[in-house]
């Protein structure tokens, strides 16, 4: 049995998906780290009304510490609680005092402490820092024991160490099988096409030239619009359905004939960042259709185990050359690749070895 391990982890929430796209990531990887022996507690603000919007009771596979988000002194009361954890977590985008944050955590690391920075959104940031010399986050990478990132490939690890960081790893989201999983289809979703993602600037577009463009093309054919902040007038055959609980994600994934993900810009810029939705979906049997993004292929196979599209128009044309027949059998190979290569277990095991290695090194 490896080394238990006592790891405080500062991410958005754990408790509420509502405007958190991170939280099936935060979940999945948090309960197989558990599994193998590791204790986690996570500590995230209460802010943005995740708190009123949660969707998950507070498992028995964390502790989970909710501090005030009006003020630093809660963040700052946090901090000292994590003080001696054997591995230290800040996580980007966790919505209010990340400056501080990403600053103060450092001050935590010691020859028995490991503080990590685990980037869920990378291409974002390794962006933003270039366009800005000045960004305070600049010159705190090199003092972090290891970068981790949600996705981004090569691209991304050479940017971090670029910027001086320890060493920059990939751990890309993956399935939980205990949690996206095929159930019967509900007539609530019963369409061609679903897409479930809330409104953001760096993805609006995207969107519209995929999903709207597609609508438009293929007037016949039933679309579903999940997601927050979805408030403009739609195409005609598009439902809206505003805010989709993470309890009703495998119904929907299983109810609509294919499921599209689009990336947001800079994840399509970067490539090799296949977001959490690719795996619920695939996970749940659906059949999906991916934006063209490089590194797909690391995962699932084009034409086989996912659709590809350059645009609207090939989402249109896949409406129409795809029966309900074909993509129950693309999405099952789908959901058969994932649990042989790519579920959190896997993703688990790759960042336990990670963290014990260094663990190992300065005992």
């Amino acid at each position: 049995m490896p080394e238990s391990l006592r790891i405080a982890f500062f991410g958005s929430s754990l408790l509420s998906a509502y405007w958190n796209g991170a939280a099936t990531y935060y979940r999945g990887l948090i309960r197989a780290l558990h599994r193998r022996g590791h204790r986690i507690t996570f500590y995230e603000p209460d802010a943005f009304d995740r708190q009123s919007h949660r969707d998950l009771d507070p498992p028995d596979w964390a502790e989970v510490v909710v501090y005030p988000g009006e003020d630093e002194s809660g963040a700052l009361r946090a901090l000292e609680q994590a003080r001696g954890a054997d591995v230290v977590v800040k996580a980007s985008g966790v919505g209010v005092f990340d400056a501080l944050l990403e600053r103060e955590v450092l001050q935590l690391r010691s020859p028995r402490t490991t503080v990590v920075f685990w980037d869920v959104d990378a291409p974002a940031t390794l962006e933003r820092v270039a366009a800005d010399r000045a960004d305070p986050f600049r010159k705190l990478i090199p003092g972090y024991d290891l970068v981790l990132t949600y996705g981004g490939g090569p691209r991304v690890v050479d940017a971090y160490r670029g910027l001086g960081a320890r060493d920059c790893v990939p751990v890309y989201n993956a399935l939980d099988p205990d949690t996206h999983y095929p159930v019967a289809a509900d007539p609530r979703f019963a369409a061609d096409l679903g897409f479930l993602g809330n409104r953001l600037p760096d993805r609006e577009a995207r969107v519209g030239r995929y999903f709207f463009d597609a609508a438009r093309r293929a007037p016949t054919q039933r679309f579903l619009l999940g997601g927050a902040g979805w408030e403009d007038p739609l195409p005609a055959n598009v439902a809206r359905l505003g805010h989709v609980s993470t309890r009703d994600h495998n119904a929907f994934n299983c109810s609509v004939r294919m499921v599209l993900n689009v990336n947001r810009d800079s994840m399509a810029r970067f490539g090799w960042s296949p977001p959490t939705r690719v795996f619920e979906a695939a996970g749940a049997g659906a059949c999906l259709i991916v934006d063209a993004w490089a590194g797909i292929e690391a995962f699932l196979e084009p034409g086989k185990e996912v659709l590809v599209a350059d645009d609207g128009a090939q989402v249109a044309e896949y409406l129409g050359l795809i029966d309900a027949a074909l993509a129950r059998r693309i999405g099952e190979r789908a959901r058969r690749r994932l649990l042989a290569e790519h579920t959190y277990d896997h993703r688990a095991a790759q960042v336990e070895d990670l963290l014990l290695a260094r663990e190992k090194a300065v005992a």
